[in-house]
């Protein structure tokens, strides 16, 4: 983005593809959009940038995102869409990302019907054998220096055995930014191995992927997590297919 303040033209876009994303959203702080270009430049089918900044943005199935920074460069679009006032990409955009969870979004989501519903009847495969285990509640602690606690409620079928389980430990990226993965350094939870919990842990950390949620157009490629007390940082490249559209 220009240091230059936008004009008419560009206030007009911007607004347009704020409302689209507004209703893709269940809730929404605040959201700022700012598309760069010119007339010239609309008619050939070129913008110069594309940012979007936003605060409190709650998605469908009610993972919270406390802030999100999001920048692209030059951007190849529909002239006759943008004609008028309509942002479509004639070939997906890459983009760079900032987002940042809290604590409170980790466990709202965990907390959400969508993931207690996910979190009923997980299998956890150990040393060749499955067993099936049900999660009454997990609950993160952001404790720093990119390291987490995680405390589980959980019940497991084959033995009608209730358990409480709490680990601490450090989250990584694994298949290209894709997942994320945790490095369990210590662990307490009477008649549970490391073998169990590390499986376990597992399965909740893929029920935490962005690609569980609905983030409609936006693919995105974790670069750098970063676990600061009571927050979670973390840098991202993105590929937008498509602004959402009202």
């Amino acid at each position: 983005m220009t240091e230059n303040k936008p004009d008419l033209g560009e206030k007009a876009l911007s607004k347009v593809v704020e409302l689209g994303i507004n209703s893709q959203l269940d809730e929404v702080e605040k959201i700022d959009v700012d598309i760069r270009t010119d007339p010239v430049k609309l008619v050939q089918g070129k913008v110069d940038s594309v940012g979007i900044s936003g605060k409190g943005l709650v998605m469908k199935q009610d993972l919270r995102v406390d802030s999100i920074e999001l920048s692209t460069n030059s951007v190849d679009v529909n002239p006759i869409s943008a004609a008028f006032g309509k942002i479509e990409f004639t070939q997906p955009t890459d983009a760079q990302a900032q987002i940042i969870l809290t604590e409170a979004d980790l466990n709202r989501a965990l907390a959400s019907d969508y993931l207690r519903q996910r979190m009923q009847n997980i299998k956890v495969q150990v040393e060749g054998n499955q067993q099936a285990i049900d999660i009454h509640q997990a609950k993160v602690n952001l404790l720093g220096d990119n390291q987490m606690t995680i405390k589980a409620d959980l019940f497991v079928q084959d033995t009608g055995e209730s358990i409480s389980f709490s680990a601490i430990a450090k989250p990584f990226l694994q298949q290209n930014g894709q997942r994320i993965a945790l490095e369990i350094l210590s662990a307490e939870g009477q008649g549970l191995s490391l073998t169990f919990l590390a499986a376990l842990l597992e399965k909740i950390t893929e029920l935490l992927e962005f690609r569980n949620f609905d983030i409609k157009g936006v693919t995105f490629w974790l670069q750098e997590l970063h676990v600061e007390e009571s927050r979670l940082l973390i840098q991202a490249t993105s590929v937008i297919d498509q602004f959402p559209s009202l």
